[in-house]
């Protein structure tokens, strides 16, 4: 091999090193940013075939039906706990600010967080569903269930949150 070929090849292999290297460097920088959509369900029992939980402190936004007569609100701060359920489980959520208008009980809502210990998120951010025109069929058939189940069948976990 002459010394013209081996070295661009030196350089193409230099390049796809540095590549390699930078696409890591990026993906690992970015992990912490990324956020996962949780059904309260997946929090407690496990999300997939492996049902790996989700662990405190991950950041994460969880989507779920605002459970009737659980909103709780401080009345010397905007401090707002609440509890969301789907068909199998439960989880409290603390948010801190102003609700959006279309905050209800029974109503659709993703809260975006932080899960502490237990089953409690803080959130730093509370999105109301307000049209179902298009929905993933897999939100879809869960919100099915949801509407089935009514929200007296479902009992707390003593564990995370105000009640």
């Amino acid at each position: 091999m002459n010394s013209r070929r081996k070295n661009r090849l030196i350089l193409v292999l230099a390049v796809l090193v540095g590549l390699g290297l930078a696409t890591s460097l990026v993906m690992y920088a970015l992990r912490s940013n990324i956020d996962l959509f949780y059904t309260p369900s997946e929090i407690l029992n496990g999300k997939g075939e492996n049902h790996e939980k989700p662990e405190p402190g991950q950041r994460l936004r969880v989507g779920g039906m605002v459970m009737p007569g659980s909103v709780k609100r401080d009345p010397k701060t905007l401090q707002v706990f609440f509890k969301l359920y789907d068909a199998k489980g439960v989880i409290s959520v603390s948010y801190l600010g102003i609700l959006p208008d279309l905050f209800r009980e029974g109503q659709g809502v993703v809260a975006q967080g932080v899960l502490e210990d237990g089953d409690l998120v803080n959130a730093k951010e509370v999105l109301a569903k307000h049209d179902e025109k298009y929905t993933p069929p897999e939100i879809e058939d869960a919100m099915k269930q949801n509407h089935k189940v009514p929200s007296s069948a479902y009992q707390t976990a003593p564990q995370g949150g105000q009640s």
